[in-house]
């Protein structure tokens, strides 16, 4: 028999709280203290850099994410934003929301980055598809696209592989 007045099962209990794990607030930690140094440094335009960036970012997230970096005529971090969530093997990305998102930060240039919770980044016929219809986008409102990164336990720069033209 109880004799405390606490109920038996409290909201705890029966619906436990979602909170973000502690890795996750550290790689986002890490994540913003690497923007804070690559903006003040200038350095957003080697590709490792950005990849190391790119893979505290979207690294932990375990379905698709559709990201940008929107950069200055220096290469100068301008914002990360997260555009588009998908499934755990999919995104559905619009054209239109990514030449807004260019245009509302007054971005001279861009990087697009995803992740393959998988963990494999090879690209697929369908990223390369994307890619280019969004590089055709923006070059009619003269936005660069200097590179897509595909993020899992390596990531895959398109700008290294070639695929992406150079301006």
């Amino acid at each position: 028999m109880r004799t405390s007045h606490t109920p038996l099962f409290t909201p705890a209990d029966n619906y436990p709280v979602h909170q973000p794990s502690e890795l996750n607030q550290l790689l986002e930690h890490a994540a913003e203290a690497l923007a804070q140094k690559y903006k003040r440094e200038g350095t957003f335009t080697s590709p490792k850099n950005v990849m190391e960036y790119l893979k505290l970012k979207l690294g932990a997230y375990d379905r698709e994410v559709f990201a940008l970096m929107l950069l200055d005529n220096q290469h100068r971090l301008i914002q990360f934003d997260i555009l588009f969530f998908g499934t755990i093997d999919a995104a559905s990305i619009y054209p239109r929301e990514v030449a807004k998102a260019a245009l509302s930060h007054n971005a001279a240039a861009v990087i697009f980055a995803h992740n393959h919770p998988s963990g494999i980044a090879e690209p697929s016929q369908a990223d390369r598809h994307i890619t280019d219809k969004l590089i055709k986008a923006l070059g009619l409102i003269d936005v660069r696209v200097l590179d897509h990164v595909v993020v899992g336990e390596d990531c895959v720069s398109f700008a290294e592989r070639g695929w992406i033209p150079v301006v």
